[in-house]
């Protein structure tokens, strides 16, 4: 088996995409359908995400409205709202759910800026962990006599500037959520 490069690739490429999904959910006062992404209620036995059962649109800059497909799972969407970590309590008329995000304070600001921070960094050290298992996988190719020393010295040389272009994707993504959060 030669040491295949696309491999390591579509893992870094997964990695960002569920870091981009995750810094979805994070609310910055304004109105974001993917605070709702890991919210789900129970409908016919099983947990269902209220994206799939809803219409989720932004009213204004500052509010959701969330109307049900089927009329009858609303005060379930609402209870599953009102338990998620989203932190904003739903607003029910009857035929659908307001969701007013609150103005976000200065302090609240920097918290959810630390806690991109924090997630960009996390998401790098899988970056990282994968160039090492590729670089793990170069070696024991060698070893097996699959590839040659230049071949070694070329395919690390590109297991490092794929790692480095995904490090350069983290920050791009990490200070465009930044700038959102700050900009309020």
């Amino acid at each position: 088996m030669a040491f295949n490069i696309k491999t390591y690739e579509e893992k870094m490429t997964k990695t960002i995409a569920s870091y981009e999904y995750n810094l979805a959910t994070i609310r910055a006062g304004q109105a974001n359908a993917g605070v709702l992404n890991r919210v789900t209620f129970e409908y016919y036995g099983s947990p269902t995400p209220v994206n799939t059962m809803a219409d989720i649109r932004m009213a204004d800059s500052r509010t959701l409205t969330i109307t049900p497909y089927d009329a009858s799972t609303l005060k379930a969407i609402e209870k599953a709202i009102l338990v998620s970590d989203i932190g904003i309590n739903p607003s029910n008329d009857g035929k659908m759910i307001r969701l007013v995000f609150p103005q976000v304070t200065e302090e609240r600001r920097k918290e959810l800026k630390k806690q991109i921070q924090k997630m960009g960094e996390d998401t790098k050290v899988i970056i990282r962990n994968i160039r090492r298992d590729a670089n793990d996988d170069i070696k024991k190719c060698k070893k097996d006599g699959i590839l040659t020393e230049d071949d070694v010295k070329n395919a690390e040389k590109k297991v490092q500037d794929l790692t480095d272009k995904f490090i350069k994707e983290v920050d791009a993504c990490s200070a465009k959520k930044e700038k959102e959060v700050m900009a309020i």
